[in-house]
Order: structure tokens, then C-alpha cells, then sequence
């Protein structure tokens, strides 16, 4: 029998475009507002060559794709004991997004490093 999880998780639960609703950032530099919308997630390790889980966000209609650091899912699973689950990842992602368009920082691609995913993960939350 396997074991009870000590944390619950978010679970995968739903099609993948629905793990976010759609979410305005308002910019702190001006009075412009984002309008984002989350599409998926992949493993960029294929597809890019990037050591990365790439999410794929659609800001002001404009395709934005954010690389979470694989080596954060490694050091999240040796703390936890468990994988990041597509989900939670996902918020990590809209997280850091949201953070970075409060600074008006758009680009439409974002590497993000496993320091900060492991950052955005404690404010979070996630265990």
C-alpha cells in the first residue's frame, strides 16, 4: 500500500489550459494592465535543448513562454519527496510572469532561474 502524502498537492485535475484562469497585472511603473491567459506546459528539454519545464502563457494576445530551471524540480523532489505536480508548476510560472509584468519586464521568453522557482515555491507554499 503506498504511503499518504504528507502535504497534499494540487492535483493535475482538468485539461491542462484550465489549470489558470485568465488574470489582468496591473503595471506599478504605469497604469497599463496585462491580460494573460495560461495555454500549457511541456518539457523544453526536447523541444528547446533547455534544461527547462516550459509554460506557455498568451499575454495581451501575444504568445509568452516561460523556462522553470529543471534542477528546481530536482532540489523540490530531494526536499519533498515528490514531484511538482504540471499544475503547480504552472503557478509558478503565472507567478513569476506576474511579477515580472508589475516591473513591465515583457519579453516573450523568460528563463527562470532555480533559485527563483525555488523562491516562488516558498511563497507559495507548496510543500
Amino acid at each position: 500500500m503506498a504511503k499518504a502524502a504528507l502535504y497534499p498537492t494540487i492535483p493535475n485535475a482538468g485539461a491542462m489550459g484550465e489549470f489558470i484562469g485568465a488574470f489582468d497585472v496591473p503595471s506599478k511603473v504605469t497604469d497599463f494592465v496585462y491580460r494573460c491567459r495560461f495555454s500549457h506546459c511541456w518539457n523544453a528539454i526536447a523541444t528547446r535543448h533547455s534544461d527547462t519545464m516550459d509554460c506557455k502563457f498568451f499575454v495581451d494576445g501575444k504568445r509568452v513562454v516561460l523556462g522553470l530551471a529543471h534542477p528546481a524540480f530536482v532540489t523540490f523532489r530531494e526536499r519533498a519527496h515528490r514531484d511538482l505536480t504540471d499544475r503547480e508548476a504552472s503557478y509558478i510560472a503565472a507567478e513569476y510572469l506576474r511579477g515580472r509584468l508589475e516591473q513591465e519586464d515583457e519579453h516573450s521568453l523568460y528563463d527562470v532561474s532555480a533559485a527563483d522557482v525555488l523562491r516562488i515555491i516558498e511563497k507559495l507554499g507548496i510543500h
